[in-house]
């Protein structure tokens, strides 16, 4: 179902006004949507277990990107879970885990997997390629382009050696 039809699922309605107070930058009340916060980032390892340290991940991407938007485009209810697809904009004005701000623009895709223990919700799984806003903020490249490739035989000539080597 798309994000704005109507809905009758709980489940759903609570996950689509999670969304909305985070869009709106209402972390207090984003937060008490959860019966006890969870963020789970998949692609650094990331997880974030509480109202304090939920609340220092959710502060730290509004730094990073203040005008960050999550725009759903498909939820669907699947047993104890709400699965959303959707698209990640933002300019990155501060820093973000440790990268200072580029200025540069993010536009990406994400899942994300929310989890129910009967009604309550208690963890927002995000799923992303993270390759993908790195080489938007400007600090990875694309592997199969030239200036990739050369960047991976200068940073890694003993890998690239044996890969040759196997080859023949």
């Amino acid at each position: 179902m798309g994000p704005d039809e109507p809905t009758t699922d709980p489940r759903v309605a609570t996950v689509l006004e999670h969304m909305r107070l985070e869009n709106d930058y209402d972390f207090p009340g984003c937060m008490e949507v959860f019966a006890h916060p969870r963020y789970e980032i998949v692609a650094t390892g990331e997880v974030h277990d509480g109202t304090a340290a939920v609340d220092a991940f959710l502060s730290e991407n509004r730094r990073a990107f203040p005008d960050f938007h999550f725009e759903p485009t498909r939820v669907a209810a699947a047993g104890d879970t709400v699965l959303v697809e959707g698209v990640f904009t933002g300019t990155q004005q501060g820093a973000w885990r440790g990268l200072p701000a580029t200025g540069r623009s993010v536009n990406f895709r994400m899942a994300v997997i929310f989890e129910f223990q009967g009604d309550d919700l208690v963890c927002e799984r995000v799923y992303f390629d993270l390759g993908t806003p790195l080489r938007q903020l400007g600090v990875a490249r694309d592997p199969t382009s030239l200036s990739g490739r050369l960047t991976t035989l200068v940073s890694h000539p003993v890998t690239i050696a044996r890969a040759l080597l196997r080859r023949s």
